[in-house]
């Protein structure tokens, strides 16, 4: 995969789980509109997990692992965007506080998104998946051929 390719799926994987957040949120909002921080939090749960899939298999070819082995990486993975995901919540709730509108509120969330999504396409090794940190454009041919699942190495 070049470059190009990458950031393409960057972004797109990014747009993506960004929709998913902010769709799962509204869901929560139009159940009731004052669990505001259990929208965010679901939110930001299935946006996570949207995101985590895309990049293990797109991005880092990454293969299946054993439950327990899974969730440690999930975990990690997690915890890895700890500080992003305070920031993010601090932007959506200004947001939402200033404009009291979901229009309003979803805009904070998507600048903070892009802001983020545009740090981690500039610096795509420092993004790891349960310890491995080389995207596929950046891998030695080896690591390409060993890390990608046996339905996308033809």
């Amino acid at each position: 995969m070049n470059r190009t390719t990458l950031l393409v799926r960057y972004a797109g994987f990014a747009v993506l789980a960004t929709l998913a957040n902010l769709g799962a949120q509204r869901l929560v909002l139009w159940v009731d509109a004052g669990l505001f921080l259990v929208a965010m939090a679901t939110g930001t749960g299935v946006g996570l997990v949207c995101k985590y899939l895309l990049d293990k298999r797109w991005i880092f070819y990454d293969a299946r692992h054993p439950a327990r082995e899974e969730g440690r990486r999930f975990t990690l993975y997690t915890l890895t965007g700890i500080g992003t995901t305070l920031i993010f919540w601090g932007f959506e709730t200004a947001f939402w506080l200033t404009w009291q509108t979901d229009a309003m509120r979803e805009l904070g969330a998507v600048i903070r998104l892009a802001q983020a999504s545009t740090k981690k396409m500039a610096n795509p090794n420092r993004n790891r998946i349960g310890g491995s940190t080389t995207p596929a454009a950046t891998a030695p041919v080896s690591t390409r051929s060993r890390n990608r699942p046996a339905s996308a190495a033809s």
